[in-house]
């Protein structure tokens, strides 16, 4: 599973273990789960750059012939640049719901890189610095390339590609677990990607030092009350 940056179905595993496909199911859900540490300090600090931003993960209306896709469903990443990637579902992105997790997940010496998002700008206010990319007029790299969101975008790209090409379908019950995977599987790739800082600053000079890898990823499940069917037949 963590050989494929794009995740693996559990139908695939199942052909190439030779067991039914509910025993693989539940084999890699619980492979995706004891991935989970939410015990770890906040990302970023003193001259490091940490990118925030959303996405949606659900089907299109378009592609639907009678009725309507359900409701999208919201994740939050954040990626240092250099290594550090972490990602939450939440149950809508508004500066409410947004504000602690960024608060409680990143240093606040950090400098804070979103795009235009209006629910932004106030929780900037409590970083070192807060720089912005305006995506709706056509703007994504700033000030030589170091202004900008490519990097969590790149991340979202190779979630969504996991999304379509691999599992076609995760339920909200289960999408922080899918999360996991893609980060374990995707991390080394951002690990050395992306150093962009001024020249002479610290950050530069230890972009490249190596770090555990139960300390360059974790992610966080939306708080839900109840239990689902699927999630009792987990226990």
């Amino acid at each position: 599973m963590m050989a494929s940056k794009k995740g693996m179905s559990a139908l695939q595993i199942s052909r190439m273990i030779d067991l039914p496909y509910k025993t693989a199911w539940f084999l890699c859900h619980r492979i995706r789960e004891s991935l989970r540490d939410t015990s770890l300090p906040p990302i970023g600090g003193a001259n490091k750059v940490v990118e925030a931003d959303e996405t949606y993960v659900g089907g299109k209306a378009k592609n639907r012939a009678f009725k309507e896709p359900a409701p999208k469903k919201s994740v939050l990443s954040l990626v240092e640049r250099g290594g550090h990637v972490r990602s939450f579902h939440v149950a809508n992105v508004t500066a409410k719901t947004v504000k602690p997790i960024i608060a409680k997940n990143v240093e606040l010496a950090s400098m804070l890189m979103t795009d235009e998002s209006t629910i932004y700008p106030k929780i900037g206010e409590k970083f070192a610095n807060h720089g912005t990319v305006n995506h709706s007029a056509s703007e994504y790299v700033r000030l030589g390339g170091y202004l900008h969101t490519n990097t969590i975008e790149n991340f979202f790209s190779i979630f969504k590609r996991g999304i379509i090409g691999s599992f076609h379908h995760v339920s909200e019950a289960h999408l922080h677990r899918y999360l996991g995977e893609i980060l374990t599987a995707s991390i080394s790739r951002f690990a050395g990607a992306n150093r962009n800082f001024p020249k002479g600053s610290k950050s530069a000079a230890s972009a490249g030092q190596a770090r555990p890898s139960s300390e360059l990823f974790t992610h966080a499940p939306l708080t839900r009350t109840g239990t689902t069917d699927s999630e009792r037949s987990m226990t």
